[in-house]
């Protein structure tokens, strides 16, 4: 009676273990999944960046050092790898977006063209899709994440080296100005 116990208790266990073996590899590939969302729309932001800068050439022929330093953000953050890597990249590209769009600013002319608005709208449109992208990614990096770390859990992630996965922030640092309010 006391054996039939024991050999319940270990199948249990097995089948609790491959139960959790299963999860991780779950989420392992949801992280993976989610991370080549965000790719897919990093290169489409990338894509479009070229066509807007020539857009803006345009305009403002004098505004060289800016276009330059876009273009150079870009191709940094084309090749960058990895999960750090592509969040510096992509922080270094945003502020220098940031300057084109303060040199836009300078050009009525510019911001009344047709083509550099459609341009202005498709990023915007691509920024919300990243946005969520990495939303979903960072969820399903947590979810790992405390997979990953929990007990019993962490047993079995560490017998088969299942490791805790990067979160992938950006910062906007236009959401951390403070709005200028006047009456």
């Amino acid at each position: 009676m006391i054996a039939l116990i024991v050999i319940g208790v270990l199948v249990l266990a097995v089948l609790y273990g491959v139960s959790i073996y299963n999860r991780l590899v779950k989420l392992r590939n949801l992280v993976q999944e989610a991370w080549s969302s965000i790719d897919v729309m990093l290169k489409k932001r990338h894509d479009l960046i070229p066509n807007l800068v020539e857009t803006v050439k345009g305009y403002a022929t004098h505004e060289r050092e800016t276009l330059e330093n876009v273009t150079r953000a870009r191709n940094l953050a084309v090749g960058a790898d990895f999960v750090e890597g592509k969040e510096i990249a992509e922080k270094n590209l945003n502020q220098a977006m940031m300057n084109l769009f303060a040199v836009a600013e300078q050009y009525p002319d510019l911001k009344a063209n047709a083509n550099f608005q459609q341009l202005q709208a498709e990023l915007s449109s691509i920024e919300n899709d990243i946005e969520k992208s990495r939303r979903y990614y960072n969820g399903t990096v947590r979810e790992n994440n405390t997979l990953v770390e929990s007990f019993p859990s962490n047993i079995v992630a560490n017998m088969y080296k299942f490791e805790k996965s990067k979160f992938f922030e950006l910062d906007n640092i236009a959401e951390r100005e403070v709005p200028n309010v006047k009456f």
